[in-house]
């Protein structure tokens, strides 16, 4: 007797709950279903056979939600820019990282960010949000949405006074606020937001105004194997997927998860404005979250290494490592409450100096690459007062701790030794 596909849906082994590593290599895929095959296939398709017209219309209804599904009933396959197989196993996998209901794949980070922005805000809303940010986000925030006549109003991350409280009553003298967005640890600070007082904050505007904001946070930096923010107050969790989940630095995408009431909304405007990831590049991150905790470990082992030598290097100051954070500092409470123990792997520190002199350090590496991006399996540095934050005003950036001497090191799995001479020589250019 063939097994059902719902046995490729197991969460526990009697009372034994399976960890995500361990479901990452089968969870919602059916061999049988596809000639025995241990992975699952590619699936090029744009568009799926039905068998009868009556199913077409069914799938269409469930689709569009036109009817609520019945006990037991899952969408069929239509077209590939609504449901595809790769995808579908894929989003399974990426929800059991974060326990949710719901996982969403997209065609990069800003995809993921900016659909579910789309599903939330509407002219005359406003939202709040952390900062510093990566730069596509802050300018999607600070100059695209307000011609959609959304508001913003930004708080600090970090700092040694509240910022959240403040932004909060600004925002809702401008008008709804419909979306409290984080990204913690931030780019390329690694600041961090207290995800408690978010929830705190959202959960009062709902019993103030009657409509309870939304909370996003984006976990690029730590997740999913190092933070968990559902378990801390986020309601949609977003990556973008090029980074660590992926990576290998050879693809782009990215993924939100959640409820399965939250995500709706997210998911019917990913079908409509097209910004779903392609079943190659869902394949391809099936193949990578195989490997994620295990990649990540070396990472963030290599990472406490690496910057141990930079803080004690002198011509290096203001190592912004997690694993560095003092009892005094007021995101060492929130790193012990929100984070799973590790540091993780990337960060940012400032040369003795000024543009030029980073500039040297950069030209001067040998191993390390200069590129933006982060995560994969190669170190990357970058520069980001010129790169990645480019796009954020200047005084901004100085007012959040972005300066010309900053660089920001992703740190990858080579040896550690190997890093450290590189960096050794490189500093020399200084």
């Amino acid at each position: 007797m063939t097994k059902s596909r719902k046995d490729f849906r197991k969460k526990f082994i009697g009372n034994h709950r399976l960890s995500p590593e361990t479901q990452m290599m089968g969870y919602g895929y059916d061999p049988v279903l596809s000639e025995g095959s241990l992975k699952p296939p590619v699936f090029m398709t744009s568009t799926f056979v039905f068998e009868r017209a009556q199913d077409g219309k069914e799938f269409f209804e469930l689709a569009y939600g036109k009817r609520e599904a019945e006990k037991g009933e899952k969408p069929g396959l239509i077209y590939s820019r609504i449901n595809n197989p790769d995808l579908e196993v894929l989003e399974d996998r990426l929800a059991l990282w974060e326990d949710a209901d719901k996982g969403l794949s997209f065609s990069s980070g800003m995809a993921a960010i900016s659909t579910c922005l789309w599903a939330y805000l509407r002219p005359g809303d406003v939202i709040v949000y952390s900062a510093p940010i990566y730069g596509g986000t802050e300018f999607l925030i600070r100059n695209i949405l307000p011609e959609f006549g959304i508001k913003a109003v930004e708080f600090e991350a970090g700092g040694n006074k509240p910022t959240l409280a403040p932004a909060i009553a600004e925002a809702k003298k401008l008008g709804r606020v419909s979306v409290i967005y984080t990204e913690t640890p931030a780019n390329p600070t690694n600041s961090l937001v207290d995800l408690h007082a978010c929830r705190d904050a959202a959960d009062a505007l709902k019993t103030e105004t009657g409509h309870r904001p939304i909370i996003m946070t984006d976990n690029t930096f730590l997740g999913p194997v190092w933070q968990k923010p559902m378990e801390h107050g986020a309601d949609i969790v977003i990556y973008s997927l090029t980074k660590y989940v992926a990576g290998h630095s050879d693809v782009v995408a990215g993924a939100a998860v959640g409820s399965a009431d939250v995500m709706g909304p997210v998911a019917g405007f990913r079908t409509i404005l097209g910004t779903m990831c392609d079943p190659h590049t869902g394949w391809l991150i099936m193949r990578s979250l195989e490997t994620l905790k295990l990649r990540m470990t070396a990472a963030s082992e290599n990472a406490k290494k690496i910057a141990t030598y930079l803080d004690e290097h002198p011509k290096v100051e203001n190592v912004q490592y997690l694993g560095f954070l003092k009892e005094e500092d007021p995101c060492y409470e929130i790193f012990q409450e929100q984070c799973n123990g590790s540091a993780g792997a990337t960060f940012a520190f400032d040369v003795k100096g000024d543009e030029a002199a980073a500039f040297r350090v950069l030209d001067a590496l040998q191993i390390i690459k200069l590129a933006v991006s982060l995560g994969g399996t190669e170190s990357l540095m970058e520069h980001p007062f010129a790169m990645t934050h480019a796009d954020v005003p200047d005084d901004v950036k100085v007012r959040l701790g972005i300066t010309e001497s900053m660089l920001r090191i992703s740190v990858g799995v080579e040896n550690a030794d190997d890093l450290i001479a590189d960096l050794a020589q490189a500093l020399d250019a200084i």
